[in-house]
């Protein structure tokens, strides 16, 4: 790619400027592929992204409908546990005990979103068993998508709930890095120009969070609704996304360039 064809994609209204700064670079999921200039840039030879935006658009919606059903549930069962979901349990392990890191790693939200990497693993490695015990039969219901013929109105299938708990297992934590870095790192005068940046990758955090509770309960509708293991991440997840909400209380009103709409009654 020449430099000449740089400046006319560059010029291009199509895309959105800046797009590219507030995702989470799953561009296989991504609903605005037609509007980032980065995608273009790498997928030149790309077929018909309108298409795949459709379709990945329907695939979040379905997901995100199952987010609020799994949080309710989650709050019925956490009143029957006596489990609090307002304190972040990061979990008094040794592991937690020898972080001895910088000060951003010992952040309560990076603490907790590390445990829950290592929560997902263990989860994945209790399962394995679980998973080899199934017969052919239930393999087969199991991963195969449930879709109407036309595709419209496709369910989040158990193989894609597994892709997105995994793809966001450790971006949890390495955008709320990044937004803690930058909050501990700035120099008071200049926090107020940076805060916005600092939103936006908390804000990115947060959507991995929801993400991941919507498809653990997707996940779980697959096995006992919750067995002991499930449960932990539930809980562990949503004592993680209000203490993310708690330490960055502007993250989810931030505006993500071409993702959100700007509210112009707010």
């Amino acid at each position: 790619m020449d430099k000449e064809h740089l400046k006319k994609l560059a010029k291009n209204k199509l895309f959105t400027a800046g797009i590219y700064n507030y995702c989470d670079r799953w561009c296989e999921r991504c609903s605005l592929t037609s509007r980032c200039m980065n995608f273009e840039i790498v997928n030149e030879q790309f077929a018909e992204p309108e298409t795949l935006d459709v379709t990945n658009k329907a695939f979040w919606q379905k997901l995100s409908e199952t987010f609020q059903m799994t949080i309710d549930m989650l709050k019925d069962r956490a009143e029957q546990e006596g489990i609090d979901l307002h304190v972040c349990d990061t979990g008094k392990t040794e592991a937690l005990v020898r972080l001895n890191l910088a000060v951003a790693e010992n952040h309560e939200c990076a603490r907790a979103a590390k445990v829950y990497s290592q929560l997902v693993d263990d989860w994945f490695d209790s399962a394995r068993d679980l998973f080899e015990q199934k017969d052919d039969e239930m393999n087969q219901k199991m991963w195969l998508e449930i879709t109407n013929e036309n595709g419209v109105g496709k369910s989040v299938s158990f193989e894609e709930a597994l892709q997105v708990t995994r793809w966001y297992q450790h971006q949890i934590y390495v955008k709320l890095m990044r937004a803690i870095h930058g909050y501990l790192e700035e120099k008071p005068d200049a926090l107020s120009e940076f805060l916005n940046d600092v939103d936006g990758s908390a804000k990115i955090a947060l959507i991995g969070i929801d993400r991941s509770i919507a498809a653990w309960g997707t996940i779980g509708n697959y096995f006992p609704l919750y067995d002991a293991s499930l449960l932990k991440l539930l809980v562990h997840l949503e004592q993680l996304r209000r203490s993310v909400e708690k330490a960055f209380p502007s993250a989810r009103a931030f505006i993500r360039p071409g993702f959100d709409k700007i509210d112009l009654n707010s």
